[in-house]
């Protein structure tokens, strides 16, 4: 006989669904969708994130990391200072050097949509 010990915190939700995931594995039974998986334009964004902080990281400007990631092309002549696209990469280093910093926790309590807390 197995035994889960699950602790009722904030995240006992998270915990039950891995807990009836895994009884489904040793009963050999489908496992179903996993509860958690992020949706691709979050993937997506999490990778560009990522990418941007690495640029960072390794001493690139603002305007050699938008190249980077989103081609020449996209990079204004002018006007870079007030450019969209410096915009964007100045909350994607933000969001990737959180991420770096522990932040990529709060990954494992994403919500699906059209799930409510409901009590």
């Amino acid at each position: 006989m197995i035994v889960i010990d699950l602790p009722l915190d904030r995240d006992f939700d998270i915990r039950s669904q891995a807990a009836q995931r895994f009884w489904r594995a040793l009963e050999q039974r489908p496992l179903g969708p996993s509860p958690r998986v992020l949706p691709i334009q979050t993937k997506h964004r999490l990778i560009l994130a990522l990418r941007a902080a690495d640029g960072w990281v390794e001493g690139n400007s603002y305007r050699e990391i938008a190249a980077g990631l989103f081609g020449a092309r996209r990079i204004p002549d002018r006007g870079w200072k007030t450019s969209d696209v410096r915009s964007r990469i100045i909350r994607l280093v933000k969001k990737g050097l959180r991420l770096i910093r522990g932040g990529y926790r709060a990954l494992l309590r994403h919500k699906r949509k059209g799930k409510s807390d409901k009590s």
